[in-house]
């Protein structure tokens, strides 16, 4: 296993594979501390990796691991599963408990590993830069005046300062190839030769640049909510803005449907202007003086990703529509932010990896074209959008060349999307889909949810238990085009709690305010 350490070019970049086998020290493997863990007999460690994969004898960080270990004799035993729940930013120790979803019990072949990544969560340093940036009743996102506008621009370029100053050095080790360098380190102190992954919105994107570095290192890997590597990161957000203003429409719509429970009105294009109509008085006045247009767009875009949550969403609108009670909507924002120590960590690290993947326009000029470009048919998340990236204009970590993904030499990887998916493009998995022809796609047809495997669709469900299970795809069929298809996740009915609506602990995890 142990092999030296080689310099390849990669896209015209120039990487260095780390050192894997004997010289990689084990895990020491302890109790874990998270209570989903203790329950499940799970056992926790730290995996010291370098700062700087350029410099592997030099400064060290640790990175916080999770096992939950297969339950079949050795002879069924498949290796090892590691979980990436997206972002960037969002932490995966907890996530070791994923493997119990998995249909047929095709799950307990396999070591299920959660992963901190670096910065994130219980590694160590863990990146916070200021825990009061997403407070009640900040300023309006829509810039409608040049005072807004700069009030935003100083405060986006006050919090890259913060983290400038909070993270130092690993500011400029932040970028994808650092996390997948990361994983086959971990896959080496864990002894093994390949690396089953399991990667979610962000997480696809980690699983693409793996596959390109490594492919003889991959085994199995599962793809849900697969992210066009053409477009990463700038102009990806741009076509999120117009994909959530679509999905938003469609939610409109449903509660028009279901005007019996909801008391909204009865035609979509109206509860569209009542919300607008909303944002504006809240501009005015925010409510208890806490949620202003802000703070309702937030808890509003919960409902452009998932259709979990849309009654939970649709009762507190309509009773602050219907009395004036803010109850709801402020407990749905609460779920989503917090002001304890460390809790922008998250959204620090999304900005530290996006922020240094690949170059930002520095021009503000730019941004403010074609964000206004935009809003002007797709106003629902476009400002919102921009101002959650806007720190990338100041950000102290030198900005990398993307690497050119190429799932050429990968063995038979599994991609899931959903047709409507607004975070993730559907045209972006057939785009992976084409970059890796020993793949299939899984389509959930005129869905809407993004990154939804393993949350009670048997139909995928039960598909990527087979893969797990056997290795084997569904058919991949010729052109352009999905292989399999499924019904997507349901919209819900008003009253019926659904199976799915359980995924709300899931949700808070990959979800971030103001950006998918």
């Amino acid at each position: 296993m142990a092999a030296a350490a080689a310099v390849g070019v990669v896209a015209g970049t120039v990487l260095l594979t780390p050192t894997v086998g004997a010289s990689q020290e084990p895990i020491v493997w302890g109790p874990c501390e998270r209570p989903e863990l203790v329950l499940r007999g799970a056992e926790c460690g730290k995996l010291e990796v370098p700062l700087n994969h350029a410099d592997p004898a030099g400064a060290k960080i640790k990175l916080a691991v999770s096992r939950i270990k297969a339950t079949v004799p050795a002879d069924q035993y498949q290796g090892v599963m590691l979980i990436n729940p997206g972002g960037p930013g969002g932490a995966g120790l907890g996530l070791a408990v994923l493997g119990e979803r998995v249909p047929n019990g095709a799950g307990k072949a396999y070591d299920w590993v959660g992963l901190d990544p670096r910065g994130v969560g219980a590694s160590e340093p863990s990146l916070s830069c200021d825990s009061g940036y997403f407070t009640y009743n900040r300023p309006y996102y829509v810039p409608v005046s040049r005072d807004l506008e700069q009030t935003w621009l100083d405060r986006s370029k006050g919090y890259a300062k913060a983290c400038e100053a909070a993270g130092g050095d690993l500011l400029g080790h932040l970028r994808t190839v650092d996390t997948v360098q990361d994983m086959d380190l971990l896959r080496a102190a864990l002894g093994e030769e390949k690396l089953n992954f399991y990667g979610y919105s962000y997480g696809s994107y980690l699983g693409q640049v793996y596959s390109t570095l490594f492919p003889e290192r991959v085994r199995r890997m599962v793809l849900d909510g697969v992210v066009d590597p053409r477009s990463v990161w700038y102009q990806l957000n741009l076509n999120q803005d117009v994909a959530f203003d679509r999905n938003i429409k469609i939610y409109f719509d449903w509660l028009a449907k279901h005007d019996d429970a909801y008391h909204l009105g009865t035609d979509g294009r109206a509860i569209e202007a009542g919300y607008y109509a909303e944002l504006e008085k809240l501009r005015q006045t925010p409510a208890g003086g806490v949620i202003g247009p802000d703070e309702l767009a937030d808890v509003f875009l919960r409902a452009a990703y998932f259709v979990y949550g849309w009654t939970d969403l649709a009762s507190a609108y309509s009773k602050y529509r219907g009395a004036g009670d803010i109850a709801g909507i402020k407990a749905l924002w609460d779920g989503i932010n917090s002001q304890k120590p460390g809790s922008d960590n998250s959204y620090a690290m999304y900005l530290g990896v996006q922020c240094t993947d690949a170059p930002w326009p520095t021009n503000w000029d730019r941004w403010r074209a074609d964000n206004w470009r935009i809003y002007a048919t797709a106003p629902f998340e476009t400002w919102s959008n921009a101002w959650y990236n806007a720190p990338c204009v100041h950000w102290a970590g030198k900005p990398g060349k993307p690497i050119e993904v190429d799932g050429s030499k990968a063995p038979p990887v599994l991609l899931i999307s959903e047709t409507l998916d607004g975070a993730t493009s559907f045209e972006g998995a057939l785009e992976v889909r084409d970059r890796f022809p020993n793949s299939a796609l899984i389509e959930g047809v005129g869905g809407t949810t993004h990154s939804s495997s393993l949350f009670g669709n048997l139909c995928v469900d039960n598909q990527v238990a087979d893969y797990l299970a056997t290795g084997e795809l569904p058919r991949r069929e010729p052109g352009r085009v999905s292989d399999s298809k499924c019904d997507p996740h349901p919209q819900p009915t008003p009253g019926v709690r659904a199976a799915s609506d359980n995924a709300g602990d899931w949700t808070r995890t990959v979800f971030r305010p103001g950006h998918p």
